[in-house]
């Protein structure tokens, strides 16, 4: 590997360390202004969303939480009525874990306003700056969904 190439993949890395804290920092601030919920549970009801239903060790593997705070996330999630655990009918060690109705209604209406935060900020954009972010925000999608799927795939045993 060259200086040049070198230097390009240090920038990348700053570049995306860089941008966690202040995603995180803005969805964070939105995130409080709509509910009592702490990003980490909702990122919990997210991965219910997508996939309906999940055991414990999935959900702390595909959101690289320790089980523990999984467990601590879903207590709290289930006092509010948003999910509910069901014993898997194979294997009754295995917890999963699903959405309810009123889980899957508040995750809506949460991600609508959180949305519409975020809606706020960008529609100030210029259209030469909204095209560019357009264009961007969808290739690093893509090219991270390819490099962190590689590597998280082979560290998540499935259970």
């Amino acid at each position: 590997m060259n200086n040049i190439e070198t230097v390009s993949i240090d920038r990348i890395i700053e570049n995306l360390i860089y941008l966690h804290p202040l995603l995180s920092k803005s969805l964070t601030r939105s995130i409080k202004a709509k509910t009592n919920l702490n990003p980490g549970s909702l990122f919990i009801l997210g991965m219910l969303s997508k996939y309906e239903i999940l055991s414990m060790s999935e959900i702390g593997c595909k959101l690289s939480i320790p089980k523990p705070h999984v467990t601590a996330q879903v207590d709290k999630l289930i006092s509010e009525e948003m999910v509910e655990r069901l014993f898997d009918p194979n294997d009754r060690r295995i917890i999963n874990i699903r959405l309810t109705e009123k889980g899957k209604e508040d995750f809506i209406e949460i991600k609508q306003q959180v949305s519409q935060d975020m809606r706020q900020r960008i529609e100030k954009l210029d259209k030469e700056k909204l095209s560019i972010l357009s264009n961007s925000t969808q290739l690093v999608r893509e090219i991270l969904s390819e490099i962190m799927t590689d590597s998280h795939s082979t560290s998540c045993n499935k259970n």
